[in-house]
């Protein structure tokens, strides 16, 4: 179910949660995007300076994922009271999902959990079925950027193969 690193792999069911969400606190997840790709980012902590800046690009590439029909998803282990901050001050538009009780649930069924206690900076891209397409993690002080996402969603475009990272 997950590569050598613990991350699920392409080719998976996606486990369907239900979190709480930025802005108003009403919970979402994957399942209530069926028909479109979904791209998971999973961040360590609202306030640190890659989280913060790799969000920042998100929202900044958010006519790209458009063009794709994606929902982005910033999931941590921080409250909805830390997100909507955050995404206040951040000028973060698309939805951040606390994974804050049980603690790292929704992260450790992805494989993005790690013994620090807060979600590793992974990336999952599921398929408009909600299977894996494309997962790749980072080394928690690297922002991955959104090239490996975009070129995913190219390929769920085109062909709707199974990438893998």
């Amino acid at each position: 179910m997950t590569d050598p690193n613990g991350l699920i792999r392409p080719g998976r069911p996606a486990p369907d949660f239900s979190l709480p969400a930025t802005p108003d606190g009403q919970h979402t997840g994957p399942g209530g995007y069926r028909g479109r790709p979904v791209v998971l980012a999973f961040y360590p902590a609202d306030w640190s300076p890659v989280c913060g800046d790799q969000m920042a690009l998100y929202q900044a590439a958010m006519p790209e994922f458009d063009r794709y029909r994606a929902a982005v998803l910033g999931i941590s282990v921080d409250s909805i009271w830390s997100h909507r901050a955050f995404a206040e001050s951040q000028g973060i538009a698309f939805p951040l999902l606390a994974d804050f009780e049980p603690k790292g649930e929704v992260a450790r069924a992805y494989g993005a959990y790690t013994p620090r206690g807060e979600a590793a900076r992974a990336l999952v891209v599921l398929d408009p079925d909600g299977a894996v397409a494309w997962s790749h993690l980072s080394p928690p002080d690297v922002n991955p950027g959104a090239d490996g996402i975009l070129d995913a969603l190219e390929r769920l475009g085109t062909d709707r193969q199974v990438v893998a990272g």
